[in-house]
């Protein structure tokens, strides 16, 4: 499909994507990349740029810059948006056609439909993802499954989440397009192809475009979403900030810049959220090559009490509050059992208590992976908050955060073991052998694990071989080491699943951990390497 000045899909069209991939659609996105797609390249060349500063000793603190943003008093970002005053609990997954129908109907007040982590960027996916968003807007999506036979429909419209789409992060392109010959932003393609389909159609629900905005790593990739916004809604006539929009602080460098995120978008600020895997994920990544005191525990025994988090969340909620904004909770990833009481005990106790900590600390909502979770989550906050839509009033004036506090990384409480070694292993296999068979959210020992999940655990196995790190049983992690535990687990994973192993997809795995666990030079992202493997 081509033709449409200098615009080139190169992926196959199949049913109905005619009406996702419309002329006027690929215009729109085309414009979005002729106006913005320099800027993108030479802040991620920013982010290279700080990368290499951090890996030769230096570090992060509030900008000297911007300090008059955060001195001002005065700035307010926008009142929340219809359908998104009240976010007490919140449903996370990607948008294929059962799921869609589903996190719609969980009782969640929104839903994050997922082009990002919890999806894998197949082309289908991401064209099929618009059109059931598209169809459950117009109410004409329905789904059976071929396996039980039972059929899914959506409940009224009163009843169903609220959409908030996440688009893929500024890093990741979309091979499928090209806009005068180069790949266009993934970013860009996810938020354009959503805003032109279905802005009009949520407004006329009495609700609006919204968007969970991953990955960023400063103010100015803020900016540059922010101009993306007004760039569309200026070409389809829609009043500027229409568009609303929630910034997961999941890096470290954001966690300094919260204060002029918000500012950058304030006409069109939703709040923040709390990413808290893809934020240990950063700064397991951020720090690598800085030694002992950047080197955390084991992935399991990380919680959210470590001091370096609790400075992290306690910011967060201080910052969305100071200026109006949401401070959303992060992910309660358990999968109820329908086998082990037991295990959904003591799983739902850890939830519950995260949840009750989240409330306390005055966000406003949180996060869950799973329906069942939805009710656990939102009697915690129904709690705190009674018929309150949030609690914004709560100012948290006792935060005191400092810069030193956010870095104290070697205060966590924890240690490496080789049982933890063997889990991050186990779960990075499993986790990429799925992803690359294209599913992205997949259910690992009870578990909702994504892109974040599978990040963390091979980072960690990357900085304790680069650091020499030992084992509480006193072995050190080394590349020959891993590869003989990748044997091992790979052994038992085949012995495990048994004829519904699949051995191409697991070889796919195997040489895609080595490729970014094993060699000398770490990969930014495993998945713009694995995402080079899909046709």
């Amino acid at each position: 499909m081509a033709g449409l000045d200098g615009i080139e899909v190169t992926g196959p069209l199949g049913d109905r994507y005619e009406e996702i991939l419309t002329p006027e659609a690929l215009g729109l996105l085309a414009s979005l990349q002729r106006e913005l797609g320099a800027r993108r390249k030479e802040l991620l060349a920013a982010r290279a740029e700080r990368q290499r500063a951090l890996s030769e000793g230096g570090t992060l603190d509030f900008l000297p810059e911007t300090a008059d943003v955060r001195a001002d008093d005065a700035w307010r970002v926008a009142d929340p948006a219809p359908g998104l005053e009240d976010r007490r609990v919140e449903i996370t997954g990607p948008t294929d056609r059962k799921m869609t129908i589903n996190a719609l109907n969980s009782g969640a007040k929104v839903w994050l439909a997922d082009f990002e982590d919890a999806n894998t960027p197949l082309w289908t996916n991401m064209i099929e993802g618009q059109l059931n968003l598209r169809d459950a807007l117009d109410r004409s999506i329905d789904f059976t499954d071929d396996k039980s036979g039972k059929s899914y429909a959506l409940k009224d419209d009163a009843e169903l989440a609220t959409i908030v789409v996440r688009p893929r992060g500024w890093h990741l392109d979309e091979k499928h397009l090209l806009v005068d010959g180069e790949p266009m932003s993934g970013s860009l393609f996810d938020f354009g192809l959503y805003f032109f389909h279905s802005a009009r159609r949520q407004l006329a629900k009495g609700k609006g475009p919204y968007y969970y905005l991953p990955k960023m790593e400063s103010h100015l990739e803020a900016r540059l979403w922010n101009d993306a916004f007004n760039i569309a809604q200026d070409a389809l006539g829609v009043p500027r900030g229409t568009i609303r929009a929630t910034v997961l602080i999941e890096t470290i460098p954001a966690a300094f810049e919260m204060e002029e995120i918000l500012y950058e978008l304030r006409d069109h600020s939703a709040g923040l959220n709390a990413g808290r895997w893809d934020y240990l994920f950063s700064v397991i990544k951020k720090f690598r090559e800085r030694g002992a005191d950047y080197v955390l525990p084991e992935r399991n025994a990380i919680t959210m009490t470590a001091p370096f988090m609790r400075a992290y969340t306690e910011l967060l909620v201080r910052t969305c509050h100071k200026r109006g904004a949401h401070a959303i909770g992060g992910m309660a990833a358990f999968i109820p059992s329908r086998r082990d009481e037991q295990v959904n005990k003591m799983a739902l106790e850890k939830v519950r208590a995260d949840k009750a900590r989240e409330s306390g600390d005055g966000f406003d909502g949180s996060w869950v992976a799973h329906p069942d979770l939805v009710p656990v989550c939102r009697e915690v906050f129904d709690g705190v908050l009674g018929d309150r839509p949030n609690q914004r009033e709560r100012l948290r004036e006792d935060v005191r955060v400092t810069a030193a506090d956010l870095l104290n990384v070697k205060a966590t409480p924890g240690e490496i073991t080789e049982t933890g070694l063997r889990n991050n292993i186990d779960v990075a296999l499993r986790y990429l052998a799925t992803w690359l068979d294209g599913a992205g959210a997949v259910a690992i020992h009870n578990l909702m694990e994504d892109a974040a999940t599978a990040e963390i655990s091979r980072s960690q196995v990357w900085q304790w071989i680069y650091n020499g790190v030992s084992t509480a049983e006193g072995r050190k992690i080394t590349k020959e080491w891993v590869e003989e535990l990748l044997d091992e687990e790979l052994a038992k994973i085949k012995d495990e699943l048994g004829q519904a192993y699949n051995e191409p997809r697991y070889d796919q795995a195997v040489t895609l951990f080595k490729e970014v666990t094993l060699a000398d030079d770490y990969s930014e992202f495993l998945t713009i390497p694995a995402y080079q493997s899909f046709p």
